[in-house]
């Protein structure tokens, strides 16, 4: 078959299409046509593009609207929020208030209850001292213990008096200072047993132990073998 096409001098190897060629006016009527196609499928794809720039844009501006809308949206709840932990703390308060001013109504109303009857137990007493009778035993047992208080805390006021004027003296310090010991008692058996002045050999006394001793383990005595 190879042999058969390639010798040029066989006249049946070519086998000749049947047609006509158009003529040189037909041919540049059909360059005419598709160029006018052409211009018209430019147009149209011009067209195209000048939509899609269109909606491009209009989905630019309606994201960055949507964007703007989020960022809107999450301050406005972060305020809600806000807002709303602002009034539950209000909340808290007012029922805290309402609840001290109930506490302090019932405490009005039983002190006032408690005027009402020293009032009435005053008028009894002045009607019995303008009777000449005498006041009940529970009556004058509670008016000898206000006395008898009156007394203890004066004395126990010119005591405290006395001892401020002694601290502040001539020749005294006013210390807070623990007191330490100066003196010792011999156990001795002859003879009476006087304190006798530690001089300068005096006892020492430890302090407290801090807080971080409790990080410190104690040691460990090991017995010791003989």
């Amino acid at each position: 078959l190879e042999e058969l096409f390639a010798d040029p001098e066989n006249e049946a190897r070519r086998r000749i299409l049947g047609g006509e060629d158009p003529s040189p006016a037909q041919l540049l009527e059909k360059i005419q046509k598709l160029e006018l196609e052409l211009l018209r499928k430019e147009e149209k794809l011009l067209e195209t593009e000048l939509v899609y720039e269109q909606a491009c844009r209009l989905t630019a501006r309606a994201r960055d609207r949507a964007r703007d809308g989020e960022r809107d949206t999450l301050l406005l709840a972060q305020r809600t929020n806000e807002l709303q932990k602002k009034i539950k703390d209000k909340t808290q308060k007012m029922m805290a208030l309402v609840a001290e001013l109930s506490m302090k109504q019932a405490l009005t109303i039983k002190l006032q209850q408690e005027v009402r009857d020293r009032e009435q137990f005053l008028l009894t007493i002045s009607s019995r001292v303008d009777q000449g009778l005498p006041l009940p035993q529970d009556t004058e047992r509670e008016w000898l213990k206000v006395l008898r208080n009156e007394r203890v805390q004066k004395e126990a006021a010119e005591a405290r008096a006395q001892r401020a004027a002694a601290a502040v003296g001539p020749g005294c310090v006013r210390t807070t200072a623990e007191q330490r010991p100066n003196a010792y008692v011999p156990s001795a058996e002859h003879g009476l047993p006087l304190p006798r002045p530690y001089g300068a050999l005096a006892p020492f006394k430890p302090s407290e132990p801090s807080s971080n001793m409790r990080h410190i383990r104690k040691p460990v005595v090991k017995p010791i073998e003989i």
